[in-house]
Order: C-alpha cells, then structure tokens, then sequence
C-alpha cells in the first residue's frame, strides 16, 4: 500500500509569529490537515509527518487524525534531508510506492494523487512527478525537459540561469516514488548549490540519470499549487479553498 511522506519542519519565517508554518488555518483547519485528508481520500492510509520546528504543536494540532506518524528533523538541512528523516519508518516496509508532498499546499486534491499513483504504476517508474504551468513561476524549481521533451532534471529558482528562469513548468512537489530508488538517491545527495541544502528536488534528476524510468504527469491547475509564504498568500488560498468546498457542497468533487 502507498505510504505519504508530509514534509512539515518548517518554520515560516514570512508568515510572522511563531507558529510552524503548516498550522496556519486554511478554512477553519491546519493546513497541513489538507494535505493529510487529500491523501486519505486518494486512498493512502500512512501519512508520515516530519516535523521539526516546534513540533510538539503540530503534534497536538494533528492528535485527532488516525494514522499519522512522526518523525522528527532536527536540523533543517532542506527538503532531501527531511524526507530521508522517514526511511527508519519504513525499513520493514520493503519496496513500496511512497508519495512525498509538501504539508504547506493545502489546495492539493485527491484526484491528483490518484493520477499520480495511477501513471507511476502504468508507466513502470521510480519517480512520477506532478508539474504545473504558470504564468509566473518566480519562486518555483523548473521543470527541464530533454531533446526527447522527456524529464531531464528540476532546478531551483536560487540555482536557475536567466534562461531558465524564463521556463514557465513548475515543480510543486507532488512527488510519487519507489521506496529504494528514493532512499538511495537521499543517500547520495550533494549539498552543492546555493543553499548549501539537500534538495529532494536533485533526486529525480538523479534516477533519470541513472537510466530509470521518471514520468510527468501534467495534471495540476495553476491555483492548486499556490505558495503560502506570507499572510497575503495564505488569505488568498483560504478564500480558494473556501470557495471550493461551499462549491463542493456534499464534497463529492473533493474525492
């Protein structure tokens, strides 16, 4: 059975107090409480949180919620690190399909997992990534693609050329992977970039250069992937989300 891996360490320097950032409310609810749900829906039981900044918060936030698991990231040294934080939890695990998403995007929805899982199964591969296209991608990694326009590798913004700057397919971390290929590449990340972080975002390019089957799905509307990093950005995503379930009504839309 697929197990989700919910990246929530952060602090969220931009959104002011001292909250972790993924206890900001998005329609009356933590947001990471969102991103737990999406996957319930989608059919993934296991949600492993990792936590870091004051993370006995997100604990108490979370203790109503079944099945989700902690593991703590004491040192915030980017997102590759804080998803190899999960590989004790899973060691018994064998090999599994492990989606990896990011516990500050409320808006992602459970048809999209499921897409996510489905092409990854069907096409065989070690990573299935989501991307979505946007008018103004300031701020995301980029999608590079091959000659083939395959996947090539995703570079950050902080590590992107002017020219790649321009390119307007995003990365919004909606990730899906085979347990082993994920972890052996964690193992093997370098910190070389202008972060000096283990970016979880290297690890697709890694397996495609390996040789290993990666896959895009391009599956996401532009205001599912919406950034929270201030609390201008997180009024405009409550409103959204809002907006959706009273649209929503009886929810069925939502599964």
């Amino acid at each position: 059975a697929p197990v989700a891996i919910i990246l929530a360490a952060g602090k969220g320097t931009r959104m002011g107090g001292d909250l972790p950032k993924v206890l900001h409310r998005v329609a009356d609810k933590p947001m990471v409480h969102w991103v737990v749900k999406a996957c319930r829906d989608a059919g993934v039981k296991r949600c492993i949180l990792v936590i870091g900044y004051r993370g006995d918060l997100v604990r108490e936030a979370m203790k109503d919620e079944s099945g989700v698991e902690y593991v703590e990231q004491r040192e915030q040294l980017g997102t590759g690190h804080a998803a190899r934080m999960a590989q004790p939890l899973l060691a018994d695990a064998g090999s599994c399909e492990v989606v990896v998403l990011a516990g500050d995007g409320p808006m992602i929805r459970p048809a999209t997992i499921r897409q996510l899982l489905q092409t990854h199964r069907e096409t065989k591969a070690v990573a299935t990534l989501a991307t979505a296209l946007l008018d103004d991608p300031t701020g995301y990694g980029r999608v590079l693609r091959d000659a083939a326009g395959g996947f090539d590798q995703i570079i950050e913004q902080k590590d992107a050329t002017p020219a790649q700057r321009e390119i307007r397919e995003v990365n919004p971390s909606y990730y899906c992977f085979e347990s082993r290929s994920l972890f052996t590449a964690l193992s093997a990340l370098k910190n070389n970039n202008i972060q000096g972080e283990f970016y979880l975002t290297d690890v697709p390019g890694i397996l495609k250069a390996q040789g290993q089957t990666v896959t895009v799905v391009e599956a996401v509307p532009a205001e599912d992937v919406l950034s929270i990093n201030t609390p201008e950005q997180l009024a405009n995503v409550d409103g959204l989300l809002r907006a959706r379930l009273a649209s929503a009504g009886n929810h069925e839309e939502l599964k």
